[in-house]
């Protein structure tokens, strides 16, 4: 499947790193793992939305000269849900 761009630097942001003993407990080995493809899908799609509500946002400030509280609260809420996947993956 071919990915776009930013998808990189989610897959890396959103790797665990576990470290677990090997053997007797002598060597401890670093492992990876890497997210979901469905989840690195869902911040890509979620991060667009987000850029397209601002967008969004902006011109109705500019055209209208009035504020969006609907936009807004959902532009909020996109970001809540995106910072909330980063920080419960860590």
């Amino acid at each position: 499947m071919r990915r776009l761009l930013p998808a990189r630097w989610i897959e890396r942001a959103l790797t665990r790193v576990e470290y677990r003993e090997v053997g007797r407990g002598k060597k401890i080995e670093r492992v990876e793992l890497p997210p979901s493809e469905r989840l690195v899908l869902g911040i890509q799609f979620a991060l667009a939305a987000l850029a397209l509500l601002t967008g969004m946002q902006l011109a109705h400030l500019f055209v209208l000269h009035a504020w969006s509280s609907e936009v807004f609260t959902v532009i909020s809420g996109l970001i809540g849900t995106v910072i909330g996947v980063f920080l419960a993956q860590k």
